[in-house]
Parts: C-alpha cells; sequence; structure tokens
C-alpha cells in the first residue's frame, strides 16, 4: 500500500515515537510503536508495492508499474496470491517493450500461482501460446492452449475467440 520512500518514513516516524515513549516509561505505547514498525516491515515482503503498481498498471502508466515493482527486492517472498499478479504485470509491462522473452517467462510463472479471476488465469495461458507462436514453437502453443480450455464453460465469449484464432494459426503451420 506504501512506496517504499513512504515505508520508510512512516516507519522512521514510529521509531522517533518509540524512542520518545521508552525515555518517559510509557511501555505500552512503545511497545505499540514497535509492533506497527514489525507490521509495516512484514507487510512489505507479503505485498511490497503491488497495490500501488496495480493501480497504476490499470491506467496503463506503465513506466510508473515498472519502477513501482522493481522496488520488490525478493517477489519470491511475496503472498502467493500476490506472486502471481506481480508476474502478470511483468509480463504485460515485457510485452510492452516487446521482450517476447521476459514476457514468456513472466507469463508462463503467473499460471503456476492464483490469480484474480480464472480469465486472468486463461490470458497469462493465452499470452505464454501467443508468444510460442511467434517464436516457432508451436508445440508448446497447442499445450498452453489446452490448458486454458480445460476450464471452457467459465471463459469469456471474448477470450474463446482468441483462443480459437490462435488455434487456426497453429494449424497453419
Amino acid at each position: 500500500m506504501f512506496s517504499n520512500k513512504a515505508r520508510i518514513f512512516v516507519i522512521s516516524i514510529f521509531a522517533i515515537m518509540l524512542v520518545l515513549f521508552a525515555y518517559q516509561r510509557v511501555y505500552q505505547l512503545a511497545a505499540f510503536c514497535l509492533m506497527m514498525i514489525v507490521m509495516i516491515i512484514l507487510e512489505y515482503f507479503k505485498q511490497g508495492t503491488l497495490v500501488l503498481a496495480a493501480k497504476y498498471y490499470h491506467l496503463k502508466d506503465y513506466t510508473r508499474t515498472e519502477e513501482l515493482l522493481k522496488q520488490i527486492r525478493k517477489p519470491e517472498w511475496l503472498n502467493k496470491k500476490r506472486r502471481g499478479f506481480y508476474e502478470y504485470m511483468m509480463g504485460g509491462i515485457s510485452l510492452q517493450k516487446q521482450d517476447f522473452d521476459a514476457a514468456e517467462r513472466h507469463y508462463e510463472l503467473a499460471t503456476q500461482f492464483p490469480l484474480r479471476t480464472l480469465n486472468d488465469h486463461v490470458a497469462a495461458l493465452v499470452h505464454v501460446a501467443n508468444i510460442s507462436i511467434r517464436q516457432g514453437k508451436y508445440d508448446k502453443a497447442e499445450a498452453f492452449l489446452q490448458l486454458a480450455l480445460k476450464d471452457k464453460d467459465k471463459i469469456t465469449a471474448k477470450m474463446l475467440a482468441v483462443i480459437d484464432r490462435l488455434k487456426q494459426e497453429i494449424k497453419k503451420h
């Protein structure tokens, strides 16, 4: 929920209050300040700057999104639910930069974690299939499309149309 600069600012305020309350021997408030510092640090490791990055991602401000996502030093330490969304957004940013290898890697990782909705999961699978087709890896593309069609009745019509187009592209080759 915070950027790293805001997080450091809030922690420093609580640290000053902690010292002040400890000096005045108000140990309950000092303990509260210490608890808040620990909670802010743990929150960084569980979700990092994903909430702010998601806001900019939905506004299609990919440079600001990338800046916020790069503030997460260890994405593998993120909460499982957050890690999938991190990889999904990084895949989208890589796709915008036309770095297809990085986009493929991020989308593949995103499919291994739970995403917000089934359509987000299917979109990640379809992105990997589309990139694989561009790179001439038709067997891999077919495998990812089969995974995408696993819950065919719950997928939106728009996503089904994209999958059908990709299947026809594979048949051409």
